[in-house]
């Protein structure tokens, strides 16, 4: 990320008043806040997408007003959306692999099994577990909401349960994951960004994860208990029928789960294991579910050779497979997927990004929490403003590298003169950057969730409870100085942090 002073021809600009760094922020709140009141839940359809571009132009128009160039501005929001290439292939690959999963029997047969074993009552705690063990076996949150993600929701329309407490269960749990997994390249980041050995922060981290994650399955499990909502025997039997005359069943189905699973471990980038595994399906699909594949075809078009094999494939991996067996429950499940399908998340990302990123390259951002920073003078302020300038950062700059770096660029000095240890500072963005991004509906965490579990944002946060927990948790701490390691007293028994503060050795004007 580079820094207002050193980009490549800023000449004779001036920094941004406060009014002039508040003003983007006011109008991006109006024009997004206008457009769920005017739209609701469609508001995604575009009207969103359409209010941040908008904000993004009157923001290059006060940067201009500055005295910086159009050609600046435009390569500011250039690097912005680049940043987020590798999260556009994932969507795109995970599109093709919702697709591909269903047509090849792979979802279904995830879901058939889940339907003899599953028990509504302790559903909502199970999916929790099944889906933090995943994330922490593989390291990766999104991987994780969009295989065994996918599959839970589906399981959740045919048992009677709320796919949308369902989707929140699943978020907590692939979060809770993504934040204790020495595999996640997130929490490799937030330890590296602080000058942290990584193990050193995760058992750290431990101290508000492992709590947030017993509140959050105590709450989903009362929530179990307290639903009347349960289909009825028959009702899934009739279900579990549709799914086996429709598809073979059997445990062949879950080899693109079984692959996709050794890849991510074997640290395999995400979107080229997503894209092999949906390839996978698709070819064992023909073999397999040969009668699923062909109909997707128009009757007249299908002649069951090889080519119908292959147009099929494609067109699943483009626009998604479709069912039509008459059960709604069934085709909800199954009529999903394809890249097609991600396009409109992909537009929110990048206005999002490019908003965001031209804030932060031309100091809006910085000219707002410095003095922010400057008012914390108790530790439990400063732990606080820690953890709540990156929940900020997710909300304006929709990314959450940017909620997490630019928060231990500005803080760690801070941290370091006040004798805390830098490990306070990994736990604390990561608490507030890494966890909150999902419960942004413009973030592309929240964007993702949302489009993958086909729930809004708004409408499974309020049962995400881990992912509010975290950064509450890490806020008490901070003010009650409970597990808060200093570089002398070191509550926590870390000789280590005796030594001068790791934060003290890092370069905090980099870009």
């Amino acid at each position: 990320m580079a820094s207002p002073s050193k980009a490549v021809g800023r000449t004779q600009a001036r920094e941004p008043t406060y009014l002039e760094a508040l003003i983007p922020l006011i109008l991006l709140s109006a024009l997004v806040g206008g457009s769920v009141a005017l739209f609701g839940l469609d508001a995604m359809s575009g009207p969103l997408q359409a209010g941040m571009m908008l904000a993004a132009m009157a923001a290059s128009l006060i940067i201009m007003r500055l005295g910086h160039s159009w050609d600046e501005v435009a390569e500011a929001g250039r690097r912005g959306v680049s940043s987020v290439v590798s999260a556009i292939f994932i969507l795109l690959a995970v599109g093709a692999l919702i697709g591909t999963w269903n047509m090849a029997g792979t979802i279904p047969t995830l879901v058939y099994y889940g339907l003899l074993l599953m028990q509504p009552h302790w559903f909502y705690p199970a999916s929790l577990v099944l889906c933090a063990l995943v994330s922490i076996g593989i390291g990766s949150s999104w991987t994780t909401v969009g295989t065994i993600g996918v599959g839970l929701m589906g399981l959740a329309s045919f048992t009677g349960v709320s796919p949308v407490i369902t989707a929140g269960a699943i978020v907590s749990g692939a979060y809770t994951g993504d934040k204790l997994s020495p595999l996640s390249e997130t929490t490799i980041l937030a330890a590296q960004l602080t000058g942290n050995d990584l193990y050193k922060h995760l058992r750290y981290q431990a101290w508000v994860s492992i709590p947030a994650f017993l509140i959050a399955a105590a709450v989903l499990l009362l929530l179990g208990l307290s639903n009347t909502n349960v289909a009825s025997d028959a009702i899934i039997d009739s279900e579990l029928m549709a799914l086996d005359r429709i598809f073979w069943i059997t445990p062949i189905n879950l080899l693109p789960l079984v692959l996709l699973i050794g890849m991510s471990m074997r640290r395999m980038p995400a979107s080229l294991a997503l894209m092999t595994s949906a390839i996978f399906a698709a070819v064992l699909g023909c073999l397999t579910q040969p009668q699923a594949v062909l109909s997707v075809l128009p009757t007249d078009g299908v002649t069951g050779g090889l080519g119908s094999f292959i147009k099929a494939s494609w067109q699943v991996i483009a626009n998604g497979f479709h069912s039509e067996s008459g059960i709604q429950q069934v085709d909800d499940l199954l009529s999903r997927g394809g890249m097609a399908s991600m396009l409109l998340t992909i537009w929110l990302i990048i206005a999002a990004l490019a908003f965001g990123s031209i804030l932060d390259e031309f100091g809006f951002l910085s000219k707002l929490i410095a003095p922010v920073l400057l008012r914390a003078k108790q530790t439990g302020n400063l732990i606080a403003t820690a953890v709540l300038t990156p929940i900020g950062l997710n909300i304006i700059t929709a990314d959450q590298y940017v909620a997490m770096v630019l928060p231990t660029r500005l803080f760690g000095e801070e941290f370091k003169k006040r004798g805390l240890a830098s490990k306070n500072l990994s736990r604390a963005v990561s608490n507030g950057g890494i966890v909150t991004a999902p419960l942004v509906p413009w973030n592309s965490c929240g964007a993702y969730m949302s489009a993958v579990l086909g729930v809004p944002t708004f409408a499974y946060l309020p049962f995400a409870v881990f992912n509010y927990m975290s950064p509450l948790l890490d806020v008490t701490y901070g003010y009650t100085g409970f597990k808060i390691a200093t570089t002398d007293g070191k509550p926590d028994g870390d000789p280590s942090d005796a030594q001068e503060p790791v934060a003290a050795r890092l370069d905090l004007t980099r870009p």
